[in-house]
C-alpha cells in the first residue's frame, strides 16, 4: 500500500478515514477533517489538482481493461439522507472520463428484484474490467433500512453480513478492489439541508417527505451502521467514515481514497500487440 503523504494531509486518507481509526460512528464528528490540515479554499483547489491525477490513473485502468486486464474498482457510498452521495457522484465521478465509469443507484427493490436473493441486483450492476464503478447505496441497504424497520425477520437479515463478506471476498479474488465509504452528516446539518431544499425550486425534486420520518430512527440507523462496520470491515474490503458536513472535504477525501487505490494497482501502459516499426512505416507511407 502506498504510504506517501500528499499535500495537505498528515496521513494517507486510507489510514485517517478507516473506521478503526475514527472510532464509533455515534461519537464521530461530522465537522472534522481527519488527517487533513488545510482549509476550504486549499481543499477546493487541491480537489481540482488531484482530480487530474485521478483522471490519469483512471485512464490507465481503462486502457489495461481494454488490453485484457480483469481488474476494476468498486466505490460503495452509503449515508444518511442529505449526506451528499449524489454530490460525490457528480463532483468526484465527474472528474474522470465517463467511458471508464459505471454508476448505479439502489432504491427500494422492484418486484422482479424481490423475486431473487438480495445480491442478485448487485451482481448485475458490477463494474466491468477496467472501470470504476460507483454504487449510490448498495447491498448494505439490506442490513440498514431492512434492519431498522424489521422489513424481514431478524433471522434473515442477521445472516446477511456473512453473505456480504463472502460476496465481497469473491469480488476481490476476481480482481475488483472494493472501497466502502459511509458519509456522516450531523442532525443539525441535515435539518439545514432539508430546509434549503424547501426554499429553492431547483431543489424541490430532491426533497422527500419520507426523509423526515426516517430522521426519527436516527439512533437506530447509527446502531445498524456500527454493526456493519463491526461485521464487514475487512482489510480486503475496508470501510471508511467520511465526515460530510463540509462537502468540499467529503469530495476531496473520496478523490484521495480513489487515487491511493489506483496507485496501489501499480498500473503501467499496456504493451503494443503489433510491431511498432512496421506500423510507423505504414503510417509514413500514407498519402
Amino acid at each position: 500500500m502506498s504510504r506517501h503523504r500528499k499535500p495537505g494531509w498528515n496521513a494517507t486518507a486510507t489510514e485517517a478515514l478507516r473506521v478503526g481509526a475514527t472510532g464509533p460512528i455515534a461519537e464521530f464528528d461530522a465537522e472534522s477533517t481527519p488527517g487533513f490540515d488545510g482549509d476550504k479554499e486549499f481543499g477546493e483547489s487541491l480537489l481540482a489538482e488531484r482530480g487530474q491525477v485521478m483522471a490519469d490513473l483512471q485512464e490507465l485502468l481503462y486502457a489495461n481493461g481494454r488490453a485484457g486486464d480483469n481488474r476494476s474498482v468498486l466505490l460503495v457510498l452509503q449515508g444518511m439522507d442529505t449526506a451528499g452521495k449524489g454530490g460525490i457522484v457528480r463532483h468526484v465521478g465527474g472528474l474522470v472520463d465517463p467511458q471508464g465509469l459505471t454508476i448505479r443507484g439502489f432504491g427500494k427493490p422492484t418486484k422482479e428484484e424481490l423475486e431473487h436473493d438480495f445480491l442478485w441486483r448487485i451482481r448485475k450492476a458490477l463494474p466491468p474490467a477496467g472501470r470504476i464503478g460507483i454504487f449510490d447505496r448498495s447491498h448494505y441497504e439490506d442490513v440498514l433500512p431492512v434492519r431498522v424497520h424489521n422489513l424481514v425477520p431478524e433471522s434473515e437479515w442477521s445472516g446477511r453480513y456473512e453473505l456480504i463478506n463472502a460476496f465481497e471476498s469473491e469480488l476481490v479474488a476476481a480482481g475488483t478492489t472494493v472501497i466502502k465509504c459511509a458519509l456522516v452528516v450531523s442532525k443539525d446539518e441535515q435539518k439545514a439541508r432539508l430546509a434549503e431544499r424547501l426554499e429553492r425550486p431547483d431543489k424541490y425534486w430532491k426533497y422527500n417527505p419520507g426523509d423526515i420520518d426516517e430522521r426519527g430512527f436516527w439512533d437506530d440507523y447509527l446502531e445498524a451502521y456500527q454493526a456493519i462496520f463491526d461485521k464487514t470491515d475487512k482489510d480486503s474490503a475496508p470501510w471508511h467514515l467520511i465526515p460530510a458536513n463540509k462537502k468540499w472535504f467529503a469530495r476531496l477525501s473520496i478523490c484521495e481514497l480513489l487515487i491511493e487505490t489506483l496507485e496501489n494497482l501499480e498500473l503501467d501502459w499496456p504493451k503494443a500487440d503489433f510491431d511498432i516499426e512496421t506500423e510507423r512505416a505504414r503510417v509514413a507511407a500514407l498519402d
